[in-house]
Order: C-alpha cells, then sequence, then structure tokens
C-alpha cells in the first residue's frame, strides 16, 4: 500500500486557472499535478483543466505531513464537504477550530479533511483498494467524485486517490491508517469528544481472537470539544491471522453500552 506523505490540497478549478497558476498557489509543480490526477495523453490534452474539476495538488507551503486540506469553492458548504468525506459536520467542525460558524464558511477558506491520500500502483483497482483498506467502495467513489482523471472501473499508475478516514460523529481515527501495519507498541491516534475524555480500543485478529483487551486512553480534553488522544498499543496475544482489526469507541455513561464504535482494518505482519 503506498500512502502519499506530504501536505495535500483539494482544490476546485476556477474559470481563470491554468495549471502553472495553480502549482505558484500551493507551492507545488505542473509536474505534480499532472501525476497526480493523470492530466497527461493519452487520458487528456496536456495541461487540460476545466472549471468545477477538483484537482489534488501534492506538497504545499502549509500544514503537516498526511494531512489533507480542502479549499473552499463559493458553493460548498461544511455539510456539503462532510457529505464527501462521510463524515458528519460536528466532527468536521470540532476538527477545525479556525472556523467560527459551522453554518458559514467562506470561498478559499483552507480547511482540514478527515481523509489520506493513496498512490495507485501498478495491479491496483478500485475494488483490491476497498478490500486492502476496509474503506467501502461507496466512500471512495463520493470523496472522489469531480476528480479531474477519476474513472471507477480503470485507475493509472501514479494516481492519488482522496480516502476517507475511519470515523464516526465523535471519534476519528488518524493512525493507524487502513490497511497499516500494527504492531505492538504502534502509535494509536486521532481526535474525540468524549465524556470525561476517556476513549477506549481493542484490538482483534479476523478469527475473532483478542489481541488486546480493552484499554483506555484519556483525551487531552473532555466534550464538547473534540481533543486529540494517542497512545501505544499492548499485544496480550500473538495474533493467529495476518490481518485484524482495531476498534476505538466509548460506552454509555448510563449502561457501558459501546458507542460511537470506529473500526480500522490493521495488518499485523509486513
Amino acid at each position: 500500500m503506498t500512502v502519499s506523505e506530504n501536505t495535500q490540497y483539494v482544490y476546485t478549478v476556477q474559470p481563470s486557472d491554468t495549471l502553472y497558476s495553480i502549482a505558484r498557489r500551493f507551492g507545488s509543480t505542473v509536474a505534480a499535478i499532472e501525476q497526480a490526477n493523470s492530466l497527461y495523453p493519452p487520458f487528456t490534452d496536456p495541461g487540460s483543466i476545466f472549471p468545477g474539476q477538483l484537482l489534488i495538488i501534492p506538497g504545499g507551503r502549509f500544514g503537516f505531513q498526511n494531512e489533507v486540506y480542502y479549499v473552499a469553492s463559493p458553493s460548498d458548504t461544511l455539510f456539503s464537504i462532510a457529505q464527501r468525506f462521510s463524515v458528519s459536520t460536528d466532527l468536521l467542525f470540532g476538527i477545525n477550530s479556525q472556523i467560527a460558524d459551522p453554518n458559514f464558511i467562506y470561498s478559499n477558506q483552507v480547511i482540514r479533511v478527515p481523509a489520506f491520500i493513496y498512490e495507485v500502483s501498478s495491479g491496483d483497482s478500485l475494488s483490491r483498494i476497498s478490500s486492502q483498506t476496509g474503506v467501502s467502495l461507496e466512500k471512495i467513489i463520493r470523496a472522489n467524485e469531480r476528480r479531474a482523471g477519476f474513472s471507477p472501473e480503470l485507475l493509472y499508475l501514479g494516481y492519488r486517490l482522496l480516502m476517507p478516514l475511519p470515523a464516526s460523529r465523535n471519534i476519528l481515527v488518524l493512525h493507524p491508517l487502513p490497511g497499516d501495519v500494527l504492531q505492538s507498541g504502534g502509535l494509536i491516534q486521532g481526535m474525540a469528544r468524549a465524556f470525561e475524555a476517556n476513549v477506549l480500543y481493542s484490538i482483534l485478529d479476523t478469527q475473532g481472537n483478542v489481541v488486546s483487551k480493552e484499554k483506555s486512553i484519556t483525551a487531552r480534553a473532555a466534550g464538547p470539544e473534540y481533543a486529540e488522544f494517542s497512545t501505544n498499543a499492548q499485544f496480550e496475544l500473538k495474533p493467529s491471522t495476518p490481518t485484524g482489526e482495531l476498534r476505538v469507541y466509548t460506552r454509555s455513561a448510563n449502561d457501558g453500552s459501546i458507542q460511537d464504535l470506529v473500526r480500522v482494518k490493521v495488518r499485523f505482519e509486513e
């Protein structure tokens, strides 16, 4: 699995744009944008872009590694962006402290989105990528609608796909990424809106064996704020299968039932 590990932007082409002007704006290059979006013959004429197309812009001047930012267009709302990435508006608002009002965003506002970028390798198909990562075909297709160069039937080598991160209304898992290797001592990280800041995790292999019993993680702040949480995975049992599932969730203060369950498909071996 090839994951692009630099800052990426999701940008809607405007009528006056050229690849050169977009590259200069985001500190990228024309060649990098063309590769990420398959903007080259025989798929399209060189440098050919159209208003309304969505582009992945690799590189960039702002943010941190592995983060994806969406540049709002005039027609966007926080709700429409949340829909694209299969998350609640609450969560999208909660991980963007710079947004004062969830009912108002402005054109060109830069919004962090719960996604990562998958770089297409030889032999990849959407169904294979979905199987490897556990991210449904429906979610992958929805995230990439209106993308330049995107076709559900045919992917080109080096094309960069928008992949939604696993989330519920109140929990977002940032690490491990879907399909990543998770070993004992490996990082578990995310953001949560949790009562008394208490987040829980457990790990199972695909046979249903408990690799890691339920353990608690304390987020940096309690709800109603969305706050970061992180810990290192602790395995009690050696996995009996090469793949499994990380589960991150909370429990009801009333009856102890599991709430806001997020499932992340993981591998245990390289």
